[in-house]
């Protein structure tokens, strides 16, 4: 079996276990991501994860995992990196709107090129940080993948949430100590553990409402 045969094998199987519908024309434009990734990674160092099985698992199916929690409305994803969950959860949620967010140029430049060659016409890329960054509206849905602490993010981003917005703060462990303190408006609504195909590692989401 060749490689690409491999992770189609091992994304078809693991969006399987993951219980989500994703179609075959998908699933090949989400690989197309990966192959982009691997390219540009090796002159931009786009992520530290070389091994194109972990990204199908720590980037793709880790991303995908997201989808249960989305809800209707305009999407922001902050600190999107090279396009992360962003460009996946794009790819199957074709008929919502997306902002993919990120200071470093370096990878909004990598985010750009790769919405161009998928052919992905649902995306908007900024090249900002959350706190400066001034949309027309606000959106219904933020998520965040890699910040720091819940309290910090809450306050970057207070400005871009919608009334009844729902925050998305990715996790490893579960976030003690990050639970209190946040900012008026903000209420959790729950911690989820998720369990992500390959990963031994924990994952917890905790979604958060803003009214």
């Amino acid at each position: 079996m060749s490689q690409e045969q491999q992770l189609e094998l091992q994304l078809h199987q693991g969006v399987a276990a993951l219980g989500i519908a994703i179609p075959a024309d998908v699933q090949t434009q989400l690989l197309r991501f990966i192959q982009l990734l691997l390219k540009w990674n090796k002159a931009y160092n786009l992520t530290a994860i070389r091994d194109p099985a972990e990204m199908v698992t720590k980037h793709l199916l880790d991303s995908l995992a997201m989808l249960p929690f989305l809800q209707d409305g305009e999407i922001i994803d902050i600190g999107t990196g090279p396009g992360l969950p962003g460009i996946p959860l794009s790819l199957v949620r074709k008929n919502q709107p997306f902002t993919l967010l990120d200071s470093n140029s370096k990878k909004t430049r990598f985010v750009t090129q790769a919405v161009m060659e998928l052919g992905i016409r649902n995306v908007t890329v900024v090249q900002s940080r959350a706190e400066s960054f001034q949309p027309a509206h606000p959106y219904d849905v933020v998520i965040a993948r890699a910040f720091a602490g819940i309290k910090d993010l809450l306050e970057r981003v207070q400005h871009l949430c919608a009334p009844g917005a729902r925050v998305i703060a990715m996790k490893g462990q579960f976030p003690e100590g990050e639970m209190d303190d946040w900012p008026a408006g903000f209420s959790c609504e729950s911690v989820e553990k998720i369990s992500i195909p390959g990963m031994q590692a924990e994952r917890h989401v905790v979604l958060i409402r803003y009214d």
